[in-house]
């Protein structure tokens, strides 16, 4: 059974569709990228894959034992959140709250699951610096690391590479490519038309009229992918 299947799904928003006839399928360990131009509806299916939207028809089914409270996601910053004023091991920590329910504290294996995620992604000694004084591929390193503790099976990320400079752009995909390898399944929004071409297994062109790839070379092949990555200069 698909980790996540959607069938004939309809998205939008106070009455009004954005997407019609979306169906697609990931299994475990695929890694998805979501392409589709401003306004398309790629935000509008992140959350409605995070349970915040409900579907205007269509069926969102999960499986392999995944519930909704344990996809990971990181969403774009606002200015508000780069300047929140706690302690990085208190964000990555509030990665457990979707688990916790009323409990007032995090238990012994959290706060050891919490560091693991950390070090896993080089942020270990930063624990008591304040988040806002990192940079902002420190910031996205944390925020990663929040979207660890909610998940050990799927990943969803927008655009998690918006305002960073080259070099750490880089780092932070190799960084998501590495997480996938471990097996933890990557749902990906980009305007990176390179970046999903390189790392993606699978591709989702979100528009009025939705097509879902098996895989990146059926998407190069087709006429919306050539159309596409010539807009954009190229896949290659």
């Amino acid at each position: 059974m698909s980790l996540l299947a959607c069938e004939n799904v309809s998205l939008g928003y106070e009455g009004k569709t954005v997407v019609e006839g979306l169906t697609f399928n990931i299994n475990s360990g695929d890694y998805l990228c979501i392409l589709g131009e401003n306004g398309s509806g790629k935000s509008t299916l992140m959350k409605t894959l995070l349970g915040l939207r409900t579907p205007m028809s269509g069926s969102i089914t999960m499986g392999d034992g995944l519930k909704k409270n344990e996809i990971g996601y990181l969403p774009q910053q606002t200015i508000v959140q780069k300047d929140f004023p706690a302690s990085v091991k208190e964000i990555v920590m509030s990665g457990f709250l979707n688990h916790s329910g009323l409990r007032p504290f995090y238990t012994k294996e959290e706060k050891n699951i919490a560091l693991d995620n950390m070090k896993r992604l080089g942020i270990e000694d930063m624990g008591k610096k304040c988040y806002r004084d990192l940079s902002g591929g420190q910031q996205q390193r944390v925020l990663l690391a929040r979207a660890l503790c909610a998940t050990s099976k799927m990943l969803l990320l927008d655009e998690p590479v918006a305002g960073l400079d080259p070099k750490v752009t880089h780092e932070m995909y190799e960084l998501i490519k590495s997480l996938n390898k471990e097996g933890i399944t990557i749902i990906m929004v980009s305007h990176d038309m390179h970046a999903a071409l390189k790392y993606a297994t699978k591709i989702l062109h979100v528009s009025d009229k939705p097509e879902f790839f098996e895989s990146t070379n059926d998407y190069l092949k087709s006429k919306t992918g050539k159309m596409f990555t010539s807009d954009n200069g190229g896949g290659n």
